[in-house]
């Protein structure tokens, strides 16, 4: 009961928040609301500082910053489902601020000891102030005799705060995909926020980091289009994470370039990006201007290696498809790799779907890159994802975000910047490597392997299915009539949205807002 009314309260310190910019029943969706929270936004429409600037994504998002590191996290999240939320609101919520007021230096060095005990002196002989701070750790800098260090420590009770904040979301989450109508179930808001829980787990734990930036790290390397700081193990735990420090200048400044820097950084970025996701499957999924530095050598060097995106090889196919197909303006194709994937029910005509595309890809063919959106294009895909009743697998929504994310750093450097033509050498590269004489033979051959072991598991196949038979011979169990309460779930949540209504108000009451 107790960790219940705790729930409440914070999520009514969340309505409150959002009500306050915005955020809450907006104008724009108030139609498509039902009764309960039509009137729950009429209540908290009428809250003190009302009312909000800019557009919904850009309200959300300024209302998630004022709540702090879970609903920071909330919104990266959610910014990676642009077929959730649309292509703008994710575009506005990849542009939180993720700035915190950092916590003492003395906190630090606590944290230091406790995770390195004895060694820590000799590791860490000193540290700088913070020179950065984020929702979930802070960076400091340390001179050491092999070259100055990035030390990135997470906030002091961080896994707790994340904790208890995120408990009260599942409890939305689960109500909403309970009692939610049938778009709302759609969206998943139960599994959307349990993958969230999974990832901040792991985003606890430094380590995990530290493997993503060392992987990275040895993949970029082979192409040298994109780098990543190297890892100094030995000084690196759950709760610290050191790197080799990254002179230079963020992207979001990168300096005076003459012309044909900007063109060659431009598509160092795309190709970069499209290297490493199609040669190996693994990408950087938080690529905004702030985590990329150009160096004094003009190497392009990548930080933060917090969210991560995998594709596995038939993604990885499928992808390459869909790019060689656009640029060769063949629909049918695209439409066939789509068909073959899985990912348009089969009920659907190839032809229409086929149809479907040509009214996305011939608009923009030919067409100078300043006249082209990505994040149009991509608008228009997901409209008809919906319509054809497809269900995107989330890693290759995590990649058409973040190629959505490419291009916009890719344009800020390079206003002409085409990333299909940028991309295109990196596609039939992988193409002939992949579908040439040697990728066919290497696919024979796992292909062979594969059928091996199948053969070998066949007896044991075989042994499941007689039991499987066995008991559907069995006499059946009888049935169970289970009544529907999809009338008491509306009014639940109608009850649900009330109370935290009223807790709003009693919130705003006892904290009124300041100015």
């Amino acid at each position: 009961m107790f960790k219940a009314l705790a729930d409440y309260m914070r999520l009514a310190r969340a309505g409150a928040v959002m009500a306050r910019n915005d955020v809450i029943i907006p104008d724009a969706y108030r139609s498509r609301m039902p009764f309960a929270a039509k009137a729950a936004g009429a209540i908290l429409r009428i809250l003190p500082g009302g009312g909000g600037r800019g557009r919904p994504g850009q309200r959300f998002a300024r209302a998630l910053e004022k709540l702090g590191p879970a609903w920071i996290k909330l919104g990266q999240f959610l910014a990676t489902r642009p077929d959730v939320i649309g292509v703008q609101a994710a575009t506005d919520l990849s542009s939180l601020k993720d700035q915190i007021p950092p916590f003492p230096k003395a906190q630090a060095l606590k944290a230091i000891r406790d995770q390195f005990g004895e060694d820590a002196k000799r590791l860490f002989p000193a540290i700088s102030d913070p020179i950065a701070a984020a929702s979930v750790a802070q960076v400091h800098r340390m001179e050491t005799p092999k070259g100055p260090r990035a030390v990135k420590i997470l906030r002091p009770n961080i896994e707790r705060t994340m904790e208890l904040e995120v408990r009260a979301m599942k409890r939305v989450a689960y109500a909403a995909q309970k009692n939610g109508n049938a778009e709302l179930k759609r969206m998943e808001p139960a599994a959307f926020i349990d993958t969230m829980a999974r990832s901040l787990t792991r985003e606890m734990d430094l380590r995990f980091e530290a493997g993503a930036a060392s992987e990275f790290a040895e993949i970029a390397a082979i192409d040298g289009y994109v780098h990543a700081p190297e890892v100094d193990w030995e000084r690196t735990s759950q709760r610290v994470l050191t790197t080799e420090w990254i002179e230079g200048r963020s992207l979001t400044n990168p300096g005076p370039l003459g012309e044909e820097q900007r063109i060659d950084l431009a598509n160092r970025v795309t190709r970069g990006f499209l290297a490493c996701a199609l040669d190996h499957g693994f990408f950087h999924a938080d690529l905004h201007e702030g985590n990329m530095i150009l160096t004094p050598d003009g190497r392009l060097v990548l930080v933060d290696y917090g969210i991560m995106g995998r594709i596995g090889m038939n993604e990885r196919i499928f992808l390459a498809q869909i790019i060689k197909g656009f640029l060769e303006r063949d629909y049918k194709h695209v439409a066939k790799v789509h068909f073959e994937a899985g990912y348009v029910p089969a009920e659907h005509s190839m032809d229409e779907f086929s149809q479907a595309l040509r009214s996305v890809g011939e608009p923009i063919f030919g067409k100078d890159a300043t006249e082209v959106s990505m994040a149009r294009v991509l608008l228009q895909l997901f409209d008809i994802t919906r319509q054809f009743g497809m269900h995107l697998r989330p890693e290759l929504i995590l990649l058409q975000k973040t190629m959505v994310q490419v291009e916009g750093v890719a344009r800020s450097i390079d206003p002409a910047h085409n990333i299909w033509q940028a991309a295109k050498p990196i596609v039939e590269r992988w193409s002939r490597r992949e579908f040439g004489p040697e990728g066919l033979h290497k696919l024979a051959v796992s292909t062979a392997q594969e059928a091996i072991a199948r053969l070998r598991r066949l007896p044991e196949t075989l042994e499941k299915l007689d039991a499987a038979l066995n008991r559907a011979a069995a006499p059946a169990a009888p049935a169970v009539v289970v009544k529907r309460t999809t009338g008491w779930g509306w009014l639940l949540t109608g009850v649900l949205i009330t109370a935290i209504s009223a807790a709003g108000l009693w919130y705003l009451f006892v904290n009124p807002p300041q100015g």
